[in-house]
C-alpha cells in the first residue's frame, strides 16, 4: 500500500476532549419529557437507569467534555484510528473525486462502539454500579459493552434482537469470551418480553423491544444500570473522537472534506465522524454536505415523522423529540441488525430537520454490492451497516465523475464484517432480497403517537 494512503497519528494526539455540538446549536434542543407528567425530565428522574456523571453529560452545553485519563488509557488499545485514502477505489470508479475513510473496525470488538462503550462502564464503576443491562441489535453494541464490562469489573446483561441472536451466532460467542450473558430478545425474562411473545410467538424482535426488556431490568435492581449504545446525547458525544482525529488526518492529508458520510440506525457513528465538522460550520466555517445513510426497509429519517415518541416498545423511557416511525413499528429482519431501530438520536433528528444534515437511503442488496466492490478494491469486508456509507460514498464519486468535478469524500468505516460472513454469503447466492418498507404499518404505529402538550 502507498504510504500517502494511510494517515496515522501519534498515540499522545488521541483527544482530550470530546466535542459537544450543543454548545454550538443556534437553538437548545427540545426537551426529554417524563411520559407520566409530559412535563421536562430532571436529573433525579434519569437517576435508576444511568450515573450521574452522564446524566451531566447527557444536558450537558459545554463545547469541551474532559475524557477521563482511564478512558485514554484503554483508548491506547487502538486509538488513534487511522484514516485511508481509498486510491484504488477511485481507479476502479475513474473518479476525480478523493475518497477517504476513517476505519473503526481496529478497535477490540471491531467497531466504533467501544469509544462510548469504555467511558459508560468507566462512569458507572466510579459510582459504584455493579451490573450494566443493555440491548444489541446486530451484537456489536453488546460485545463492546461486554469487552469494556470485563475491564472494570462489572456484570453484562445483552438483550440481543432474536433475529440477529439467530443469524450471528459469533456475536453471542464474543460477548460470552468477554464474559457477558447474552439472551435473545423478547425474552420471558421479563414482563415487556413476556408479553410480546404472548401476542406473537414467533416474534423477531426489534431494538425497540430488547431496549423495554434491559430498561425494565434495570429500573428493578439498585445494583444495576442501563447502558445505551446509540441515540443518546451523551453516546454522540462520547464518539466524536472519531470526527476529532478525522479533522487532524485530513490537515495531514493536505485536504478538506467536502462532503461527510455515516450510516444512521441511532446516529452514533454518523455524528462521531460528522458532528465536529458540523461544528466547525455552526461556528462560521465552511459550509459542507453532511450525508446521514439508512435502509429503505427502516427508513426513519426519509420517511418518519419528527415528533415526541418512545425510545422503546413498551414505553418505560421517557419521551423524546426525533424522527421516528413509531415505537410500535417492527422493522423486517434486515441483515444491518444495528440500524432496525424505529427512532433517530434527537440531535441528528434535529440537524436533519434543520436542513443542516441530508438523510438518504439505499436498499439492502445494493448496499452489500457496493460493500463488495469496496472489499475487492480496498480488502476490507465492510459491515452491513457501514455498506450503506460505502454505498453513498461511491454514488457521490460517480456524480463527481458524470459531472467532470473533483469532491473530497470522507466517509466513516464504523465497523468490519468478519461476525458478518453469512450475510454475505447469503448474498451471493442470491438469497438476500430487499423488504420492502411496510407503510401500512407504520402507519399504524404513528397513530399511537404519544399526544404532546404544543410545543
Amino acid at each position: 500500500m502507498n504510504s500517502e494512503t494511510k494517515f496515522l497519528l501519534p498515540e499522545d494526539r488521541i483527544p482530550r476532549a470530546w466535542y459537544n455540538i450543543i454548545s454550538d446549536l443556534p437553538e437548545p434542543p427540545a426537551p426529554v419529557l417524563h411520559p407520566g407528567t409530559g412535563q421536562p425530565i430532571g436529573p433525579d428522574d434519569l437517576a435508576p437507569l444511568f450515573p450521574m456523571a452522564l446524566i451531566g453529560q447527557e444536558v450537558s452545553a459545554e463545547r469541551e467534555i474532559e475524557i477521563p485519563e482511564p478512558v485514554r488509557d484503554v483508548y491506547r488499545l487502538w486509538r488513534p484510528a487511522p484514516l485511508y485514502r481509498a486510491r484504488r477505489l477511485e481507479q476502479v470508479l475513474d473518479t476525480p473525486a478523493h475518497i477517504y475513510y476513517k476505519y473503526e473496525g481496529v478497535s477490540p470488538s471491531g467497531s466504533h462502539k467501544p469509544n462510548t462503550a469504555v467511558a459508560q462502564a468507566f462512569y458507572n464503576k466510579e459510582e459504584g454500579t455493579k451490573r450494566l443491562v443493555t440491548e444489541t441489535g446486530a451484537g456489536q453494541w453488546g460485545s463492546s459493552l461486554a469487552f469494556a464490562g470485563n475491564l472494570f469489573g462489572l456484570d453484562i446483561d445483552v438483550y440481543m434482537v432474536r433475529i440477529s441472536f439467530d443469524q450471528k451466532p459469533y456475536r453471542r460467542a464474543a460477548m460470552e469470551t468477554y464474559g457477558a450473558r447474552c439472551v435473545a430478545s423478547p425474552s420471558e425474562e421479563t414482563e415487556s418480553g413476556r408479553a410480546i411473545l404472548a401476542e406473537k410467538p414467533d416474534s423477531t424482535g426489534s431494538l425497540g423491544i430488547a431496549i423495554s426488556e434491559a430498561v425494565e431490568i434495570a429500573a428493578q435492581n439498585d445494583d444495576a444500570k442501563y447502558a445505551l449504545g446509540s441515540v443518546l446525547n451523551h453516546v454522540l458525544l462520547h464518539q466524536t473522537v472519531i470526527g476529532l482525529e478525522a479533522m487532524e488526518q485530513m490537515e495531514m492529508a493536505g485536504e478538506d472534506p467536502d462532503i461527510v458520510i455515516g450510516c444512521a440506525g441511532g446516529g452514533s457513528n454518523f455524528a462521531g465522524l460528522a458532528f465536529p465538522f458540523l461544528g466547525q460550520q455552526l461556528r462560521g466555517g465552511r459550509t459542507r454536505r453532511a450525508i446521514a445513510v439508512e435502509p429503505m426497509s427502516c427508513p426513519t429519517m426519509t420517511k418518519g415523522t419528527y415528533a415526541y415518541d418512545f425510545g422503546d416498545t413498551a414505553h418505560l423511557t421517557p419521551l423524546v423529540k426525533m424522527h421516528t416511525l413509531g415505537s410500535g413499528f417492527v422493522p423486517p429482519g434486515f441483515h444491518a441488525g444495528g440500524l432496525r431501530y424505529h427512532g433517530m438520536s434527537p440531535l441528528v433528528s434535529a440537524l436533519v430537520d434543520s436542513g443542516l444534515v441530508e438523510a438518504q437511503a439505499f436498499l439492502q442488496t445494493e448496499c452489500f454490492a457496493a460493500g463488495v466492490q469496496f472489499a475487492r478494491a480496498e480488502g476490507i469486508i465492510p459491515a452491513p451497516e457501514s455498506t450503506h456509507a460505502v454505498k453513498a460514498a461511491i454514488n457521490e464519486a460517480e456524480r463527481c465523475k458524470e459531472e467532470g468535478t473533483k469532491r473530497t469524500i470522507l466517509f466513516n468505516l464504523s465497523g468490519h464484517g468478519h461476525f458478518d460472513m453469512q450475510a454475505y454469503t447469503d448474498y451471493f447466492a442470491g438469497k438476500l432480497t430487499d423488504q420492502p418498507h411496510d407503510e401500512s404499518a407504520m402507519r399504524e404505529a404513528l397513530e399511537k403517537l404519544p399526544e404532546v402538550a404544543a410545543e
